[in-house]
């Protein structure tokens, strides 16, 4: 890494906690490998402290800024500008800071699209089923409906599921269905699926017995996909291999997010295996 000086720019993430994460690693190992004056810093924000750490971006010339949990939703009245994608899903996880003037982005949606793609899986036309309809789900429905795929999401809590289709039918308009997660309709909707994603935080340590789809239901027609990065391998992904279907794990769409990040605040391509390595010897120290 570069010594740090005066010409030093500044990038970060505020969360609560934020001790966990793996941003920093990437970041700075990015930044070192392409021989950039950057550097990545944790920063714990709580709730009450949001509106002042905003204003510290501005006052510190911070030039870019990643938004982790609880603060993705609560920063967007704080900033200028909102990309549309992000300003569609509410929710902003990316900040860039131009002159003083901050606009906002999502990256966690895209970075999922380019995690699928990277793996030659393109959703247009696509028939995908989504368990879960929290925030990841979220952004990963908003981004499939984006690129022209089909929904099944499936939610242990019905009301949940059809507030997301809800919302998304607004601006989407094709096939989005909400239904209650129960093996019947897991059975029925993977029957006809090309893609299976897992956006709960089933299997996550230390869990890592449990997993959303019993194994008789994976086949190899199936790409599965797991947001779950702690373990790398989850049941699911496990199973799913076993069964024949192609496996996308948690970290690429992780590491994914961080590399478009990168790419606002620096203009340059991300090295995206670099910062793949230094996440999972994060992961590995962490563990």
């Amino acid at each position: 890494m570069s010594p740090i000086t005066g010409r030093t720019k500044i990038c970060g993430i505020i969360g609560d906690p934020i001790e966990h994460s793996m941003s920093p690693a990437m970041h700075n190992a990015a930044f070192s490998a392409l021989g950039l004056d950057y550097t990545y810093l944790p920063f714990r924000v709580r709730r009450e402290e949001l509106p002042g750490a905003i204003a510290g971006v501005r006052a510190l010339n911070i030039v870019g800024l990643n938004v982790t949990i609880p603060h993705k939703v609560a920063v967007m009245p704080l900033l200028d500008r909102l990309e549309p994608l992000a300003e569609k899903m509410g929710a902003v996880n990316t900040i860039v800071n131009e002159d003083g003037v901050l606009t906002g982005s999502n990256t966690d949606a895209p970075g999922f699209l380019q995690a699928l793609r990277s793996q030659n899986i393109e959703p247009e036309g696509k028939k995908i089923v989504i368990l879960g309809a929290g925030g990841a789900a979220k952004g990963i429905a908003f981004i499939l409906a984006e690129a022209g795929a089909s929904l099944v999401i499936l939610n242990r809590t019905i009301s949940k599921a059809e507030e997301l289709a809800a919302q998304m039918a607004r601006y989407y308009h094709q096939d989005l269905k909400a239904m209650t997660l129960s093996e019947e309709n897991l059975t029925s909707a993977l029957d006809r699926a090309d893609v299976l994603v897992n956006a709960t935080s089933v299997g996550m340590v230390p869990d890592v017995d449990r997993t959303p789809v019993p194994s008789r239901l994976l086949n190899p027609k199936l790409a599965v996909c797991d947001i779950v990065y702690n373990p790398l391998e989850t049941r699911l992904l496990r199973e799913a291999k076993a069964a024949g279907a192609r496996t996308i794990d948690g970290l690429d769409m992780l590491v994914w997010q961080g590399a478009l990040a990168f790419k606002q605040w620096t203009g340059r391509e991300a090295p995206f295996a670099i910062m793949k390595q230094a996440a999972v010897k994060a992961l590995k120290n962490e563990d």
